[in-house]
């Protein structure tokens, strides 16, 4: 009897002990009772009734990683590539986890891979590179939607490698070397030109400097030979003037001197006679040859003609009025 009763107790702390679970933080329990969902065991001590309630599905709801594996796809270029990604994700209705899906973690697998295989078709290759922040968004909206009734929330999606075929990669190599010595072609064309062109502009310039200089230094010349020629004008213009002032006083003071001394007309007719004199004299020794033609025998009534031009001016008072001398008139009138 106690042996009976010793195992009935054993029996009854068993199932007492086996009543308990505790939960541990971020995960849940799903438990069935005899057969059909009863409830879900939160994070904590949670009581069960033994042979009755059974845990039939526990899992965490932190996020959690998908690693998809590379799989193959065409573009729309008809190009094969290879494609492996990486899927974040996290459980937010336990009950749809387990209830709405068979295996949750191999229909996120496939419906991952069908999404990318739709989407690279949709694509070239050069797309495929230059647009992957718009595929990872695109498979994020879309995958989103399809595990929604899964009550699972995806939070990110990511592209890890897009691997051509190695044709394509040889391909693709020849055609970037191709593609570089263009653009280097084009460089070097272009930076000649560049180099063409400076030089048409540099020579351009310089001629046009140096057009500018001979216009300055020939206006600068033109303007010195017009002050020169205006200079050497006044020059002689104050030449003129100072001798014609000079004259005008010389007869002044003859003229004086005949109104107040009678013997001053032989000495005015002797001066002529002398300058007559030295002009013969100044034109002989010219350089230039010439033939003057004086009579001796003349010279006596030569010198009574320039009397008479002084004696002419005399008035009917017995005074004598200035007359320009100019022994050029009188050489012209006694030759």
């Amino acid at each position: 009897m106690n042996g009976f009763l010793l195992m009935l107790a054993l029996a009854f702390g068993s199932g007492l002990a086996s009543s308990v679970k505790i939960v541990k933080e971020k995960e849940e329990y799903l438990i069935e009772r005899l057969g059909s969902y009863n409830k879900k065991l939160e994070p904590g001590l949670n009581f069960t009734i033994p042979m009755f309630d059974k845990i039939v599905y526990k899992d965490t709801i932190r996020e959690k990683v998908l690693d998809i594996p590379a799989q193959s796809c065409i573009t729309r270029d008809n190009v094969t590539i290879t494609v492996d990604a990486v899927v974040y994700w996290r459980v937010m209705e336990m009950y749809k986890a387990y209830y709405k899906v068979e295996n949750l973690r191999d229909a996120m697998v496939n419906l991952v891979l069908t999404q990318i295989r739709s989407e690279m078709g949709k694509l070239e290759l050069d797309q495929t590179f230059t647009a992957r922040t718009e595929i990872n968004e695109i498979l994020l909206r879309e995958l989103d939607i399809a595990t929604d009734p899964w009550g699972v929330k995806v939070t990110r999606v990511e592209l890890r490698d897009i691997m051509p075929s190695k044709a394509v990669q040889d391909s693709m190599e020849l055609q970037m070397a191709a593609e570089r010595k263009k653009r280097a072609a084009i460089l070097t064309s272009e930076g000649e030109r560049d180099s063409a062109v400076n030089s048409a502009q540099g020579r351009a310039q310089s001629r046009l400097l140096d057009a500018e200089a001979s216009k300055k230094a020939a206006i600068l010349e033109a303007e010195a030979e017009k002050q020169a020629i205006l200079l050497r004008a006044e020059a002689e213009r104050e030449q003129q003037v100072m001798k014609a002032s000079g004259t005008a006083q010389a007869m002044e003071i003859v003229t004086d001197k005949l109104k107040n001394e009678a013997q001053a007309r032989e000495a005015l007719q002797f001066i002529l006679a002398q300058q007559y004199l030295d002009m013969g004299k100044e034109i002989g020794s010219s350089e230039s040859s010439k033939v003057m033609f004086m009579d001796p025998s003349n010279m006596v009534s030569t010198m009574e003609g320039m009397r008479s031009i002084i004696t002419n001016n005399k008035t009917d008072n017995g005074e004598y009025v200035p007359t320009e001398l100019n022994l050029e008139k009188i050489n012209r009138n006694y030759q």
